[in-house]
């Protein structure tokens, strides 16, 4: 893996001709942006090795990944030190080690990153790789969430709906799922829904649930549907069998 010399000024990078070129022409696209990433472009290296971890104009490479986004992250860009800490945490391209995963969203973190705040609080709150923290886990979804992270204001709801860590706030608790949800958060949606629903306003749960279960991953729409199948009101039974698997 060819890295250039540290004096090296790295070339231009061109987000949005590179964005077209992937869009027309990815093979083309992955030959510029390994290029632009072997010139030293700290932006390239990142946007190569995500290229390379989903097959986007070469074929899919999670080793050759890591490498480069270890470069970047190295270069200082809190993007790949993420992506990074993903990697290791889900053991793509390189064994499973959530405590190096920890490491690495950590410094994210510390760059500001709001997804690194995430994912660092998610293996603080479960003790994945390093020892479990509730009360530090909250304290980094309360900062994503401050930064618009949608994920991040659908727990600190959580948290504050449920008591852990800090009060119970159930008007905060509705406030904050109130903007996961109108960030696109599909979790948000479904417990926005899910408050409403006791209140009485079933066509704004209706609609918040249509969005919730077209965009919620597998897992959530498995879980969900059944519960949502068995509901008192039609339109909610209605509207699951319109989105029933086919």
């Amino acid at each position: 893996m060819d890295t250039p010399p540290a004096s090296a000024t790295p070339p231009a990078f061109d987000a949005q001709a590179l964005a077209g070129l992937l869009k027309d022409a990815p093979e083309q696209a992955f030959a510029e942006v390994a290029r632009l990433a072997r010139a030293g472009t700290v932006a390239a290296q990142t946007l190569l090795a995500q290229m390379l971890v989903e097959g986007r104009g070469t074929a899919r490479d999670p080793e050759a990944a890591v490498l480069w986004y270890q470069v970047a992250a190295n270069n200082g860009d809190a993007l790949a030190m993420n992506m990074l800490g993903r990697c290791h945490e889900l053991g793509e391209g390189t064994p499973a080690n959530p405590a190096l995963a920890a490491v690495w969203y950590r410094r994210a973190a510390g760059l500001g990153l709001d997804w690194g705040m995430y994912n660092l609080a998610n293996l603080m709150a479960t003790g994945r790789g390093l020892p479990r923290d509730e009360a530090g886990a909250y304290a980094l979804y309360a900062r994503a969430a401050a930064l618009g992270h949608a994920k991040s204001m659908n727990l600190v709801a959580r948290y504050l709906e449920e008591g852990r860590v800090v009060p119970a706030d159930p008007q905060a608790a509705l406030d904050w799922y109130r903007r996961a949800a109108e960030a696109g958060d599909f979790r948000g949606q479904a417990n926005l829904a899910s408050i409403l629903l006791q209140q009485g306003e079933v066509a704004a749960a209706v609609t918040l649930l249509r969005q919730a279960l077209a965009h919620g991953s597998p897992a959530f729409l498995e879980r969900i549907r059944p519960e949502l199948a068995t509901s008192p009101h039609p339109e909610i039974r209605t509207l699951v069998a319109a989105h029933a698997p086919e």
